[in-house]
């Protein structure tokens, strides 16, 4: 029997979302994780458009909780700040701090920890970014303010995505497609009466215009489902009544 444990993961990090998926596209990655929401900002729509474009599969996701912080550099005080820098996600998760304090200005950067890093390199005296507890520890800088978003119960649901499979977990009780119907009265309630008549329950729903299409659009919905066999149903009754539908993935919720 061996005694070695399991391989270490090796941490691929990609600065641009599409990057993502063309490093899983190429095979030079086994798995990708991608946010796909956020309980207080919404949805990360050019990665609906990604997941619609690329040859992947959704595996598995995971709900992640988030808390923000004000970090700067030790000795930093509040009232010396003139900005605060952040991705503009995170920004976003914190207007109401922010309303709070209008002489600080909110200046968006690529990366939350990215934003402690830079001002901790470049030595400024009158920045604080926004970001994880970790960030502080690891660029040597402190937390001014701990939790400053808009509301403690700020989850991010991120996507587990791989090449295709032959087939879905045996656990899996939730599916994420897309689809698209043809632009004339009748024709989203026709699908969506697919998905009534099983008994399936959507979690979300949202909507991405067609590039050269105005006012067109492609639906992508989550629901959960514990038949197999009803949900292959409801499918085969919504490709009747559509002119494209993709599975995204089936997958186990994670909650």
């Amino acid at each position: 029997m061996s005694t070695r444990g399991p391989a270490p993961l090796e941490i691929v990090p990609c600065a641009l979302s599409v990057v993502v998926f063309e490093t899983l596209d190429s095979g030079a990655v086994d798995a990708a994780v991608l946010p796909i929401e956020n309980s207080l900002h919404g949805s990360v729509a050019e990665h609906y458009d990604l997941l619609l474009e690329h040859d992947v599969t959704v595996v598995g996701e995971w709900l992640l909780r988030v808390r923000h912080n004000l970090i700067a550099a030790p000795g930093v005080r509040l009232e010396d700040l003139r900005q605060v820098m952040s991705h503009p996600v995170a920004l976003s998760q914190c207007r109401r701090w922010l309303r709070e304090h209008p002489v600080i200005a909110a200046v968006p950067f690529y990366d939350t920890a990215g934003s402690v890093k830079h001002l901790m390199h470049a030595g400024l005296r009158d920045s604080a970014g926004i970001a994880p507890e970790l960030a502080a520890r690891q660029y040597g800088a402190e937390v001014l303010v701990a939790g400053i978003e808009d509301h403690h119960e700020n989850y991010t649901r991120f996507l587990i995505l791989e090449k295709p499979s032959a087939a879905a977990p045996p656990d899996a009780n939730k599916l994420s497609l897309a689809f698209s119907v043809e632009h004339r009265p009748g024709t989203l309630l026709a699908a969506l009466e697919a998905f009534r008549s099983a008994g399936l329950n959507l979690t979300s729903i949202e909507s991405r215009p067609v590039p050269g299409s105005p006012w067109e659009y492609v639906f992508f919905v989550d629901l959960r489902f514990d038949d197999p066999a009803k949900l292959d149903e409801a499918l085969h009754s919504l490709r009747a009544c559509c002119q494209m539908v993709k599975e995204l993935g089936r997958y186990r919720a994670a909650g």
